[in-house]
């Protein structure tokens, strides 16, 4: 009996921190939260611009500082958009080229067009955008990536 309720004491004592661990969401609740990039004042419209901003990233229990790249375009007045630096794809890195008029991505020759839109090259869907708001003419980019 003694050794029967010394088993129970210790598998109680082993279930209470792995259930906690299990059930509890160590996800910080600032998930999907806005970061201030640039002043839209600053952006052209109709130009796509490269904004490199710091934005914190909770990963399980770990929060860290990451450096972000986003595309901006100013669509007009109180409008913007943010594409993620990634082709749709394999995922690299592409960049605009002002003489062509698009998005290029250099490793496969996939073509974006200024919405976004592919015109040309093996990507089959347009760029992924981040969810944006403008507020006090401050562009702010979310954490959230909304896939095309």
């Amino acid at each position: 009996m003694l050794i029967a309720s010394l088993g129970s004491a210790i598998a109680a004592a082993l279930a209470v921190p792995a259930g906690i661990y299990l059930l509890w969401n160590g996800v910080s609740k600032n998930r999907g939260t806005f970061v201030e990039v640039a002043d839209l004042t600053q952006l052209n419209v109709g130009k796509p611009q490269e904004v490199t901003f710091e934005r914190t990233r909770v990963d399980g229990w770990r929060v860290l500082k990451e450096k972000v790249i986003a595309w901006v375009v100013r669509t007009d007045d109180k409008n913007v958009v943010a594409y993620s630096p990634q082709c749709t794809h394999l995922g690299c890195a592409y960049h605009w080229e002002e003489d062509r008029n698009h998005f290029v991505c250099p490793c496969h020759e996939s073509l974006f067009t200024i919405d976004g839109k592919v015109v040309g090259g093996p990507a089959s869907r347009p760029l992924d955008r981040y969810a944006v708001r403008v507020e006090n003419s401050k562009l702010l980019i979310g954490s959230k990536i909304l896939k095309a």
